[in-house]
């Protein structure tokens, strides 16, 4: 039995006998109008119901890439036959598709339902709209069957998942421009030197991370305070400077080689000490405006009492 079409028939054994009302009116085809046709039209509220109650089905089920949902018994046919999952052999839980004619042609089908039963020639089905107004079964010959879609058949593509935030490994090509060469001078691929690429995509990481470090904390010695009073804090796990690592690499990785390296605490200590310095010469530049100041009030005062000498010695003419 298709696996599929056993889902449909569970779903289709529980409805058996619903019927619809007087003017037409069925709850698949209102489910249909409300949730499927984008211009819910109300036409399909008392609109021949074999298909779309199919298509209700598939959705009650959870499987409605592989069963479809359509309100036209051609087009769903045809898209059988575009999924490659389209043939004439009756099978427990095909869909089976009738031209009332017996023309064969899958543009002239009039019909749907679900096969419960095979049974030599005779096909055991479970239809809706059957006679024109019930969920119900029925008993079949294939004179008037157009052919089956086998929804078991059907492809569903899923998408290959890709992590947003992690990057590939970096190829030992695009680091050195040529591949990798072995001992003897041969040139080896990629796939035969997978410990070293490895070793490589580590070391480079490393580097990464100490370069952006490098860099940060020179900027946050440049715009270190000079008026402010020092304040030099043990560097933690919220210093970080945030970076994208490899997709190989985690941050015990980062921890490991945190440890084995004195590069940051170097740096704030370095970064420490010229902030030091420029609060310090801040601190006693006015001690040389001082200097300079009583440099030029001298030399004027000593100017001054020249001058005073100069006339004090003059002789007078009156």
């Amino acid at each position: 039995m298709d696996p599929i079409g056993k889902k449909l028939l569970e779903i289709a054994e529980d409805n058996l006998g619903y019927t619809e009302k007087g003017d037409g009116y069925t709850k698949f085809g209102d489910w249909w109008t409300k949730t499927q046709d984008s211009d819910h039209n109300p036409y399909f509220k008392t609109a021949p119901w074999c298909d779309m109650f199919l298509a209700w089905a598939a959705e009650e089920a959870g499987v409605e890439e592989q069963a479809g949902q359509f309100a036209a018994t051609v087009d769903h046919a045809k898209w059988f036959k575009k999924h490659d999952a389209w043939g004439t052999k009756p099978e427990p839980g095909a869909l089976v598709f009738f031209d009332w004619n017996g023309s064969n042609d899958i543009d002239q089908i009039d019909h749907v339902g679900l096969v419960e039963k095979v049974d030599g020639k005779t096909i055991h089905t479970i239809e809706a709209n059957a006679d024109g107004y019930k969920l119900m079964r029925k008993k079949r010959d294939m004179d008037t069957i157009v052919g089956f879609g086998y929804p078991g058949k059907v492809e569903v593509k899923q998408e290959k998942y890709t992590p947003k935030h992690a990057a590939p490994a970096p190829k030992v090509e695009s680091l050195t421009g040529a591949a990798p060469k072995s001992q003897t001078g041969e040139k080896t691929s990629a796939t035969e030197l997978p410990a070293q690429e490895a070793l490589l995509t580590g070391a480079l990481a490393f580097v990464l991370c100490g370069t952006v470090a490098l860099a940060a904390g020179k900027a946050a010695a440049a715009k270190a305070p000079t008026a402010s009073p020092i304040r030099v804090r043990k560097r933690g796990k919220h210093h970080r400077v945030p970076v994208q690592m490899p997709a190989d690499l985690t941050p015990a990785d980062l921890d490991a080689a945190e440890n084995e390296t004195t590069v940051m605490p170097a740096l704030s200590l370095a970064a420490a000490h010229e902030a030091e310095d420029r609060e310090f010469w801040g601190r006693i530049a006015h001690f040389e405006e001082d200097d300079e100041l009583a440099f030029w009030d001298s030399l004027h005062a000593e100017s001054t009492l020249s001058s005073a000498s100069k006339y004090a010695s003059a002789p007078s003419f009156r």
